[in-house]
């Protein structure tokens, strides 16, 4: 009887967790926050450390690095082949006080042009280590990775871990990075975890609220000190006044990251940058256009619940009238995907709103959903994970968000999508690029 027993309860417990691998209908448990994983500088002064590259215009990537001794040069040499750099390009450097703390120098320089679908070998300041990356597509397909609230946890490094065991060309963070939260010596930290990552493929970066580290009372230091000086985007390039807010292009997607800590009223300099960037959208060579955010303009959970409702009532028409296919934010710490929507209901050409604020962030998951579930709300569950959005042609993407599961990443969540762009229902209406420039 006790062997029956001892059989009986062996094959249960595997196809218990065989179903549960297959993303079946077993309750799965949910996991709780991890301690900080602190990185510290093992290396020399000189060494470059928290290497990290981002797309900088048309053909051209900017490589931003730190030094503990501040007479190294920003300079950085590449070429396509390992140890032999045929090309060099020279940046600027800079550093930032906060309070008691010093920043090392952070250098930032732009190299191009480059050939698209490239393994490009480099070298920062003139010595040390060698790094790599691989250049994005020109043309479709393209796939991004797309991680919100990160942090710097051992859930940060599953998550990392899953996104890098799958190739993709692009990371997308809609904010809250490192949660240093003044505390300066954790951006450093930040910077060696993400690393091996953000070494290899370019890191395309929004603001969270846990970047903009000031101290309203005493008025002190400015707004985003840290982040701006460390992760500079291409705001320029894109015609922006800010580094909170730009876009950029790559393989038939144009991407737009805004900025929920910065002002966005009708009157605000990001409105108006908004309208224009959208007005200068060419659907016949971006046929895809993707919004990056960090407060949701809709979500179900209790947590955070309605804080993004000022920035969606003065820009969602905007993105609307846009035809815009999917808007991404994080803030929350769970996953949700609500269908396509405008003003709160259910409409066919409205964008998909995703919240992914799931990377691994000190605080914990947001466990509590409102109920019952609002009927645009598809699928929402409170887990660590990332996603990938597969651009395949013009004409349809793929979605999947994939849960964190110790050694696994199940997919839990998928979609196809079909770009707006060419969807006969919504172009009946007239696109916004003519009225937008009308307004200007």
């Amino acid at each position: 009887m006790e062997k029956r027993f001892s059989l009986f309860f062996m094959v249960t417990l595997f196809l218990l967790q065989f179903i549960q691998l297959c993303g079946a209908a077993v309750d799965y448990i949910r996991p709780s926050a991890r301690q900080l994983s602190f990185r510290a500088h093992n290396g020399s002064d000189s060494e470059p450390q928290q290497v990290h590259i981002s797309l900088a215009g048309k053909d051209y990537m900017r490589v931003s690095w730190i030094t503990t001794d501040k007479q190294v040069k920003s300079i950085v040499e590449y070429g396509k082949s390992p140890g032999i750099y045929e090309s060099s390009a020279t940046g600027e450097s800079t550093s930032y006080k906060y309070f008691f703390y010093s920043s090392d120098e952070i250098h930032h320089v732009k190299i191009g042009p480059l050939d698209p679908s490239t393994t490009y070998y480099y070298r920062c300041g003139g010595a040390g280590s060698e790094f790599s990356f691989l250049t994005p597509p020109s043309t479709f397909p393209i796939e991004f990775a797309i991680v919100g609230d990160l942090g710097q946890t051992e859930w940060t490094k599953s998550t990392l871990d899953h996104v890098g065991a799958m190739d993709y060309d692009v990371f997308l963070l809609p904010g809250d990075l490192s949660y240093a939260d003044t505390q300066q010596p954790l951006w450093d930290s930040f910077g060696r975890l993400v690393e091996p990552y953000a070494s290899t493929r370019p890191w395309m970066v929004t603001e969270g609220n846990h970047e903009i580290e000031a101290f309203p009372i005493i008025n002190y230091p400015r707004r985003f000190k840290a982040y701006n000086a460390r992760w500079l985007m291409p705001y320029q390039e894109s015609g922006s006044k800010s580094n909170l807010y730009y876009s950029f292009d790559v393989a038939g997607t144009h991407v737009i990251m805004l900025g929920s800590y910065t002002d966005f009223d009708s009157e605000s300099d990001q409105y108006m940058w908004l309208q224009a960037d959208l007005a200068n959208v060419d659907r016949q060579k971006t046929p895809w256009v993707v919004v990056l955010l960090h407060a949701p303009w809709y979500n179900s959970n209790q947590a955070h619940k309605g804080e993004g409702e000022s920035m969606r009532q003065a820009m969602e028409e905007v993105l609307y009238k846009a035809r815009v296919d999917v808007v991404f934010a994080g803030h929350v710490h769970a996953y949700e995907r609500f269908t396509r929507v405008f003003d709160n209901n259910a409409d066919p050409c409205g964008p998909v709103y995703i919240t992914i604020g799931d990377g691994g962030n000190r605080e914990g998951l947001a466990m509590k959903f409102v109920n019952p579930s609002p009927s645009i709300s598809v699928h929402r569950e409170p887990s660590f994970g990332h996603g990938r959005l597969r651009m395949h042609n013009n004409t349809h993407a793929q979605w999947s968000w994939h849960r964190n599961n110790e050694t696994d990443a199940v997919t839990a969540d998928e979609l196809w999508l079909e770009s707006l762009s060419s969807s006969t229902l919504c172009n009946q209406v007239e696109m916004p690029s003519k009225s937008l420039k009308d307004e200007l």
